[in-house]
C-alpha cells in the first residue's frame, strides 16, 4: 500500500507547509494516541526533540493530540533520537516521539515514532496511523483526558547509558577528542559522556540558537572539523548529525572515516572478541565493495539491506546479527541500542583507539574502498526507468561489471530523481557507465 504521511523514516517536511503543520502534529498525536490504546492500563507516551525553531510548535501540538485522546505525556525537551528510544522502554511508555528532520536544515522539522520495546515502528502500525488520521476520532471524556509533564533528568539517564557500553577497564584518559554536535541534539550529552569517561574534549557546534542547527556544521559538513581537529593536534574527530544517531569520523590528519570503515572496524573488534552474532554485519546496497571484500577476509559475511536504518535493522533481527549501519554514518550496535545511536559508536570507536594503542589513521583503515560513483539524474515525469533503451544499457553495464564491480540503480523516495551507482577496480570504467546510464534516463525523461 502506497504511503500517504511516512517516509522512510517518520514524517518530514518543511515547517507549516504540508504535513509538518500544528494542525496535522496535532492529529498525528491523536492518531498514534488512539492506535497506542491498549489495554486499561494509564497510558504513556514521551516526547523529546532537536533544537530546532519549530520544536515547540510540533511539540506542543502533538501534547493537545495525545493528551485528547486520554494518553499521558512525559517532554524531554533536546535529546537525541537514540536516548528517546531508549527512554521509551525503560520507562515502561506506550510510545515515543522524536521531533526532528535529522541532517536535513532549521526549516524542515519531522515526527519519529517508536513502540514501547524502544524499535521505530513496522510498516503495519505506520499504515493503520495513516488511516485514522484520515478519520474523525474519538476524544477521551473529559475526565479521562492526559496530564502532560516535563523531566529534567532524562539527559542524564542517557549519559549513564551510554557510558555503561563502555567496558569498565577502559578510560579515554589522554585521549584529545574534538567533538561536533550540529547545534543539534546532543550539544550537551555528548561532550559529557565523553569527557566522564577521561578525554579531552574540544566541542565544535554546541550553541544552538533554533536556526543554526546542521548549518555549516554536523555530519554532513565536516570541514569544520577536519580544521580544529589538524589545529589542535587532537587524536581523533567525531561529528555528529541533528538528532545524533549518525556520526562520521576524522582521523588525526583531518581525513574522513565513513560509515563503511567504522563498521569494519566495530564488527570485527567484536568477531575477535567473540561477541558478533551472526557471523557478519548488515549494510545498505550503497556501501563499498571494499568492505564486503574485507569481511571476506575475515570469514565474514555482509548482508545488504534497501537504503535507510529501518531496513538495516530488519535485516539485523532476521538473521540475528548485531551490528549494522550505513555508509552515511548511522550505526546500530543492538547490544547497546535499539536504533542508530551516533554517541555510542563514538565511544567504541574511541575505546578501540584506546585497546590498540594505534593512531586514528591506521586503526580506522581497514580496507582500500574501491572506486565508486554516484550521480543523480532529475526528471520532470513518467518512468523513465521502463524505457527499453534504459534497461538495455543497464543490462550491458551489469554484463560489463559482472565479478569486478556493481551498479545499483534506483529512484529516491522523497523527490524526483533517479541515482545510478556504479564501483568496480576501474575507475574510468565506472565513470563511463555511470555517465551512460544517466545519458540514457535524461533521454527516456525527455
Amino acid at each position: 500500500m502506497a504511503r500517504k504521511y511516512f517516509g522512510t523514516d517518520g514524517i518530514r517536511g518543511r515547517t507549516n507547509t504540508g504535513a509538518m503543520t500544528p494542525e496535522m502534529a496535532m492529529r498525528v498525536g491523536q492518531a498514534a494516541g488512539t492506535h497506542f490504546l491498549r489495554g486499561g492500563h494509564k497510558h504513556r507516551v514521551v516526547i523529546g526533540k532537536d533544537t530546532r525553531l519549530s520544536g515547540y510548535m510540533i511539540e506542543n501540538a502533538l501534547v493537545a493530540g495525545f493528551t485528547s485522546v486520554g494518553m499521558d505525556v512525559v517532554q524531554f525537551g533536546p535529546i537525541p533520537t537514540p536516548a528517546v528510544a531508549l527512554l521509551t522502554r525503560s520507562m515502561r511508555a506506550d510510545l515515543g516521539v522524536m521531533i526532528s528532520a535529522s541532517h536535513n536544515p532549521y526549516e524542515d522539522n519531522g515526527i519519529k515514532l517508536f513502540g514501547p520495546d524502544g524499535y521505530k515502528l513496522s510498516d503495519a502500525d505506520e499504515l493503520a496511523i495513516e488511516a485514522l488520521l484520515d478519520e474523525k476520532l474519538t476524544l477521551a471524556d473529559a475526565p479521562d483526558i492526559g496530564r502532560a509533564r516535563r523531566i529534567e533528568d532524562s539527559r542524564g539517564r542517557y549519559i549513564h547509558a551510554v557510558k555503561a557500553s563502555v567496558p569498565e577497564h577502559i578510560r579515554f584518559d589522554g585521549l584529545h577528542v574534538v567533538l561536533d554536535c550540529a547545534n543539534g541534539a546532543a550539544y550537551q550529552v555528548a561532550p559529557t559522556a565523553i569527557w566522564e569517561l577521561g578525554a579531552k574534549v574540544t566541542s565544535i557546534g554546541v550553541d544552538p540558537n533554533g536556526k543554526n542547527i546542521n548549518d555549516k556544521v554536523g555530519s554532513t559538513h565536516v570541514a569544520t572539523l577536519q580544521e580544529t581537529v589538524v589545529a589542535s593536534g587532537a587524536h581523533i574527530g567525531i561529528a555528529l548529525d541533528g538528532d545524533a544517531d549518525r556520526l562520521i569520523v576524522v582521523d588525526e590528519h583531518g581525513q574522513v572515516v565513513d560509515g563503511d570503515q567504522i563498521m569494519a572496524l566495530l564488527g570485527s573488534a567484536m568477531n575477535r572478541a567473540g561477541k558478533l552474532t551472526g557471523d557478519g554485519i548488515v549494510a545498505t546496497v550503497m556501501s563499498n565493495l571494499g568492505l564486503e571484500r574485507y569481511l571476506e577476509s575475515q570469514h565474514l559475511k555482509l548482508i545488504r539491506a534497501k537504503v535507510g536504518d529501518r531496513y538495516v535493522l530488519e535485516e539485523m533481527r532476521k538473521h540475528g546479527i548485531n551490528v549494522g549501519g550505513e555508509q552515511s554514518g548511522h550505526m546500530i550496535l543492538l547490544d547497546h541500542a535499539t536504533t542508530g545511536d551516533g554517541t555510542i559508536a563514538a565511544l567504541q570507536v574511541l575505546a578501540q583507539l584506546v585497546e590498540s594503542g594505534k593512531p586514528a589513521s591506521e586503526v580506522l583503515h581497514l580496507f582500500d574502498p574501491v572506486p565508486q560513483l554516484l550521480k543523480n539524474v532529475r526528471f520532470s515525469g513518467g518512468k523513465p526507468l521502463e524505457d527499453a533503451r534504459v534497461q538495455q544499457v543497464i543490462a550491458e553495464a551489469e554484463a560489463e561489471l559482472a565479478g569486478t564491480g556493481r551498479l545499483v540503480i534506483r529512484p529516491s523516495g522523497t523527490e524526483p530523481v533517479i541515482r545510478v551507482m556504479a564501483e568496480g577496480d576501474d575507475a574510468a570504467q565506472v565513470e563511463r557507465i555511470v555517465d551512460g546510464i544517466c545519458d540514457a534516463v535524461r533521454a527516456a525523461a525527455a
